[in-house]
């Protein structure tokens, strides 16, 4: 079955860096784009970067273009997001996301919490 599993969670202060991983199991990585979520406290979950399965095309919420970037690689079957220069703002639970593609419907990781404090 699909299993997204994130790592590399955790505390750190305000404009240090965090690296995402999300390794991938269950289905043809390379044939979907793939994406990550967060959802802070008492707010929704948001988009936060998304990579095409063909061209590795990216896409940015504009409250992290230039301090995040978002990469795959389809031999390891993995999805980072590479966060920099972190703001307490972009504190939350970050998900990996396999959003729904074609006839193919959406899976979610489990989540992991990102915590940017002093």
């Amino acid at each position: 079955q699909v299993q997204l599993v994130e790592s590399g969670g955790g505390l750190v202060q305000p404009g240090g860096s965090l690296r995402l991983s999300c390794a991938a199991s269950g289905f043809t990585f390379s044939m979907h784009p793939m994406s990550w979520y967060r959802q802070a406290p008492g707010k929704e979950r948001e988009l936060v970067a998304l990579i095409t399965n063909v061209a590795g095309s990216t896409n940015y919420a504009d409250s992290v273009k230039g301090r995040f970037t978002i990469s795959r690689d389809n031999a390891k079957n993995t999805v980072a997001l590479q966060m920099n220069s972190l703001k307490p703002e972009d504190t939350g639970v970050y998900y990996c996301n396999r959003p729904r593609h074609g006839l193919f419907r959406d899976y979610w990781g489990q989540g992991i919490q990102v915590t940017v404090s002093s």
